[in-house]
């Protein structure tokens, strides 16, 4: 009697006896792990012990809870853990006398009483880089943990304002303004916030369909997509992130350098000096940064609040601004030369906005010897004068004078629009009552070189380009839509927050749709009105100026602060700094839980870190990879390689959203009910249309980054199983398309090989023939189906385990030569049973195996046990009638492997009788594939006496052209229809040699017989057993295994024998057991319908193996099984005749249907 010990491992929620109090979901683990030994024993480990987290067995001495098996009539009774005292306890206490009809599985399926206990707690949630299932590790107590009390506002609302507000409000948003126009502004803010609002309902929804731990969006997406999609999506939000970092840091250092300390810069000149010094900066900046993080994370998150201070009180300083703008107009006066601006930096008291400036001289001598002139203040040239002793009031040049003309002398050459145009002061903030929101309405977009420009103001004709010597206000980018799209979106984003924080919240549930869309609803009025009020108070020139050179260098948006621009000069330094470093805080942890979902296997280093779960080695590759963003050194070009990164995240969020909802999956219940497939449809879409509004380019690099991790994943194989929406949808596919394979039989062009490969196990549960997978994989250029098969053979009540452990020996053999496709095992008490079931029952709807390819039975003529030869033969009835087409590769062992090099040779078809075309199809297969490459086509065929061989050979030309196959074609004739000698001896002595076995076999039988006929007259019942199931035991897929007397007994048919039946029996089978019977067989004369069987085998072989002996692979028709089952050792007999001699063959016989056509 075969045994089994075997240990369950649970790492699912129901498989534990109790459920771990921090583990809610019971739903998202892999099944248990079952490892099968040679003991039948199962012992479980205490399920009352606090500490239990797995079963485990062993086969050692025997436990007070050690479960005893007792076999009997065919079932095993396995007597309960728990109904024993070895714990003290009574088992009533244990469990209900209402539930003892299901006591004996309380282990993997508890109490719904006990379930409701456990998940009261799920609160309790170990939050960080590890999932919620692996919060508890199994065996360990785990210390009490703090209740979170954090409500909508301070865990969700102000943590979104503090990450959405930043850098781009301060720094960009009037230039968006400006550039746009007030319309145009409008609409895009509009469409980002509407981006942001659409992926927050989806994000609500998803967020309230069960806790979302640590990972935030990456979390969602992965648990909502799977592995692929979550992989590809979460290492883009991660570079999002880790970009906006650097776009923060550039932020902050741009605000340092040109408006706080403008001193500071190393190097000066041109806009590449400005550059470096960014650079420069930038660098020590994210130094220092990424030591704070280092050193620790709490230190970060004090400072939070005060950063979100500096935002808040920044924003209010502009809205009082604004106000008191209306009533006193703040002093910033803007120079211009006629329409064109004027940078204030060379403004003074001492050098006005004018050409010239009146000067007081009291001794007129001195006019002749300077560079002064009577007349107007902007005129070059006056009359003369005599000298007096009175007080004279003379004109001297500007500043500005000497930065046009080629000297400061009155009458020097200057440039021709400075000689035609007068300058002129505008107000740079003419208040929120000036009406000046008329002239800002519409946009001005303009290239880089271009001077600021005021339409309104009057200008000469003679207008010249600007040169970039002069001190106009230059444009320092070409601006258009799509940039300005790019550049503001990274103002909205951070709606992330709330969700990262699930795990601190009181009520996450209801706390992250309320804060999210509360926070982002006010930042949208926030920036639709700032951009209301900025295009109402600044003048449109100020606007348009970056940097803010025609107010003297000062912050655009501080001059509209209240009471000084420092309020938000300082503030918004402080605020950038604040938000980058969250994102240096925040970008590490999301490596870290990628890494740890181990999904991306060359990330896994990432996963580590110190000792209190600080992701030092993440830490430091965020700061390589922000160090290349601050390389770029300029906030315009880093803003849109951010943008698409959120973006596709965003996008990403929606699709989650929209599939779960259109899928109906039974796990899709939301708390959060304001949502609809079509809100998420229409996010979606505007995430892509704002993807490659801004920038065609960059949303291309970020797709092919994001499908080049995707398809890493997935041929990588991450195997996890998180209930995905993408698994949800495969199904919905596959059922559609099931259904649709349904409505009709596949059409001749469709027709591919779907192949059943039947392989045989051993006793160890090894492959015997694992190269048969190899030629499968080898056929797989059509793409087809696969399902690789076995027989184990017993009961499937007291094998089932050993099934399981057949089909993971197969799984891992698939894995391992790369075959895509499924496992089925069937118990059945005979093999050929079971791989009759097997081919009866494989694959659903019109994805069924049309192609069986099974072994030969190697070494039968030697076998004492006919029954693998049997189960071939009963195979190929099987196949024949099911129509369906079979391989048999004979010597398998020779055939090439995937690693094998290619190696020029033939493949030569043997076309003797036409069953559909597979002859001609699978040498074009196998040539698909890099083993068979190299290698070319023969095709023969077997012209009779009546044929016309030369007519033949012209139409299998025709035939070969038509079907677009390229092959060598020859007819062999066969003329010589003379049975030689050797054929007729060869038939003799096959049938000599199946009657002697025949006879051997009953011998065996017979003395069998006796020795029980002799025993059974001494026992007082008289019963025996006969009809031995052994000669229908099979071989042909099973795994052998020595069957023991007492299920021998029990299979056995018992009969009453008198001493008539057993005389008339012992005359009746004696047959020729006797000397004299095998002499009668010696004589014996072969019957002439084997003979000229064998005498066709015979004269083929000759031919073949004259024809194809050097041939790498000889394919040939295989002849059907004979009607009368008594034939069918002589038809193994001519199969093997018929491939002597030949090194590698692959028998074919088709399935009765047209699998190939010549037609388009």
């Amino acid at each position: 009697m075969s045994s089994v010990r075997f240990t369950v491992t649970p790492t699912k929620a129901e498989d534990l006896p109790r459920l771990s109090d921090t583990s809610p979901d019971i739903s998202s683990r892999p099944s248990a792990r079952v490892r099968f030994g040679s003991r039948e024993s199962v012992n479980r480990s205490d399920p009352l012990s606090e500490g239990s987290g797995g079963v485990t067995t062993t086969g050692g001495n025997d436990t007070p809870d050690r479960c005893s098996v007792d076999q009997g009539d065919g079932n095993s009774k396995i007597s309960s853990v728990y109904i024993n005292n070895s714990h003290g306890m009574d088992d009533d206490d244990f469990y209900d006398r209402n539930l003892a009809l299901f006591e004996e599985e309380m282990d993997t399926r508890p109490k719904v009483s006990s379930l409701l206990n456990r998940l009261a707690n799920y609160t309790n949630l170990t939050q960080g880089a590890k999932e919620h299932e692996e919060a508890e590790s199994i065996g360990e107590k785990k210390k009490a943990s703090k209740l979170p009390q954090m409500g909508t506002f301070m865990g969700v609302y102000l943590p979104c304002l503090q990450n959405i507000f930043g850098v781009i409000l301060f720094l960009r948003l009037t230039w968006v303004v400006g550039t746009a126009g007030v319309l145009q502004a409008l609409c895009i803010v509009f469409i980002c916030c509407c981006c942001t609002l659409l992926t927050a309902i989806s994000m609500s929804a998803i967020a309230t369909n069960g806790v979302v731990p640590a990972g935030g969006s990456y979390f969602m997406i992965s648990r909502s997509l799977g592995p692929e999609f979550g992989g590809a999506v979460g290492i883009c939000f991660y570079l999002g992130t880790t970009f906006a970092g650097a776009m923060y840091i550039l932020g902050a250092i741009e605000i340092f350098l040109i408006y706080i300390v403008p001193q500071a810069e190393i190097f000066t000149g041109e806009d590449a000096a400005m550059l470096n010094n960014m650079r420069v900066y930038g660098s020590i900046c994210l130094l220092l940064m990424s030591l704070l993080v280092f050193v620790g994370v709490k230190y970060v998150n004090k400072l939070a609040s005060i950063f979100l201070a500096c935002v808040i009180v920044s924003i209010i300083s502009i809205y009082v601004g604004a106000l008191v703008s209306a009533f006193q107009e703040p002093p910033f006066p803007v120079c211009m030369l006629g329409n064109r601006t004027i940078s204030g930096h060379l403004i003074s008291d001492d050098s006005p906005c004018s050409k010239t400036i009146p000067v007081e001289m009291k001794d007129t001598a001195e006019i002749f010897d300077s560079n002064f002139t009577l007349g107007s203040e902007n005129g070059t040239d006056g009359p003369s004068i005599v000298p007096t002793d009175a007080p004279v009031v003379v004109l001297k040049t500007t500043l500005l004078w000497r930065e046009f003309c080629q000297s400061p002398e009155l009458n020097a050459t200057c440039d021709d629009y400075f000689s035609t145009n007068n300058f002129s002061r505008i107000k740079g903030i003419p208040g929120l009552a000036s009406g000046i929101i008329s002239e800002n309405l519409w946009s001005s977009y303009i290239s880089k070189g271009e001077v600021l420009e005021k339409r309104s103001l009057s200008s000469s004709d003679a207008a010249h380009p600007a040169s970039a010597t002069h001190p106009y206000v230059f444009a320092d980018i070409t601006t258009s839509f799509t940039l300005l799209v790019g550049i503001f979106f990274p103002s909205v984003t951070g709606i992330m927050a709330g969700s990262n924080r699930s795990g601190d919240l009181k009520d996450a549930q209801r706390s992250i749709p309320i804060g999210t869309i509360l926070a982002i609803l006010t930042t949208s009025v926030v920036y639709l009105s700032s951009v209301v009020l900025f295009g109402a108070c600044i003048d449109g020139v100020v606007l348009r100026d970056k940097f803010g050179d025609s107010v003297k260098g000062k912050l655009v948006v501080a001059t509209l602060a209240w009471p000084s621009h420092w309020v938000i000069v300082i503030g918004s330094f402080f605020s950038t700094c604040g938000a980058g470093l969250q994102s240096l805080t925040g970008a590490p942890r999301l490596l870290q839980a990628i890494a740890k979902d181990n999904i991306i296997p060359f990330l896994r280093v990432f996963g580590h870190g110190k000792a209190n779960g600080e992701p030092t080695w993440a830490l430091l590759l965020t700061a390589l990879i922000a160090e290349l963003g601050i390389l770029i050194a300029s906030l315009d070009l880093v803003a849109p390689i951010l943008t698409m990164f959120f973006l596709m995240c965003y996008l990403f969020v929606n699709l989650a959203c929209a599939l779960q909802t259109l899928l109906r999956t039974p796990n899709w219940r939301p708390r959060f009910s304001y949502y609809h497939w079509a809100l998420s449809f229409l996010g979606m879409t505007i995430c892509l249309a704002l993807m490659f509004i801004s920038s065609w380019y960059y949303a291309i690099v970020a797709m092919v980054i994001a499908g080049m991790i995707y398809k890493y994943i997935e041929y990588h194989g991450a195997e996890k199983e998180w209930g995905d929406g993408i698994r949800g949808l495969s199904l919905s596919a596959a059922r559609y398309a099931l259904l649709r394979l349904e409505e009709g039989p596949p059409h001749t062009k469709n027709w591919r090989p779907q192949l059943l490969v039947l392989l045989k196990l051993d006793e160890d549960a090894h492959v015997k023939s694992p190269r048969l997978l190899t030629f499968a994989s080898q056929l797989k250029a059509g793409k087809g189906l696969t399902i690789v098969g076995t027989v184990v053979p017993g009961n499937f009540l007291q094998t089932y385990g050993e099934a399981l452990a057949a089909e993971q020996t197969l799984k891992h053999l698939m894995d391992k030569e790369r075959v895509k496709g499924f496992v089925q095992c069937i118990v059945a008490q005979k093999a050929r049973e079971g791989i009759s079931h097997m081919i009866q029952s494989s694959g659903l709807g019109g994805m069924k195996p049309n192609t069986v390819v099974m072994g030969w039975p190697q070494a039968w003529r030697q076998s004492e046990d006919p029954q693998a030869w049997k189960t071939f033969i009963n195979t190929v009835r099987v196949t024949t009638a099911a129509h369906l087409a079979l391989l048999v590769p004979k010597n398998i062992s020779l055939f090439p492997s995937n690693s094998e090099p290619s190696t020029e040779g033939y493949i030569d078809v043997w076309w003797i009788v036409h069953d559909g075309g597979m002859l001609m199809l699978l040498p074009f297969l196998l040539r698909q594939h890099k083993a068979w490459r190299k290698c070319r086509m023969r095709i023969f065929t077997v012209a009779q006496m009546e044929d016309n061989s030369i007519q033949m050979k012209k139409d299998l030309a025709t035939f070969l052209y038509h079907l677009r196959i390229e092959a060598e074609v020859e007819v062999v004739e066969m003329h010589n229809s003379d049975i030689s000698a050797y054929t007729y001896e060869r038939t003799l002595m096959m049938e000599q040699r199946s009657q002697m076995l025949r006879q051997m076999r009953l011998s065996k039988s017979d003395r069998e017989r006796e020795a029980q006929l002799v025993k059974d007259r001494n026992s007082m019942l008289r019963l025996t057993s006969i009809g031995s199931d052994d000669d229908d035991d099979t071989d042909g897929g099973e795994r052998e295994r020595p069957v023991s007397s007492s299920s021998e007994h029990h299979r056995r048919v018992q009969m009453t024998w008198t001493k008539e039946k057993t005389a008339h029996y012992r005359a009746t089978h004696s047959g020729c057991s006797t000397p004299e019977g095998f002499r009668d067989m010696l004589s014996i004369r072969p019957d002439h319908s084997n003979v000229r069987r064998m005498h066709t085998a015979v004269k083929l072989n000759e031919v073949i193996v004259n024809k194809s002996h050097d041939a790498r692979l000889v394919l040939l028709n295989m002849p059907g099984p004979p009607k009368n089952p008594e034939g069918d050792e002589n038809y193994m007999e001519f199969l093997e005749v018929l491939t002597e001699g030949l090194e590698r063959v692959l028998l074919v016989r088709g399935g009765g249907s047209e699998v190939i056509t010549i037609y388009s």
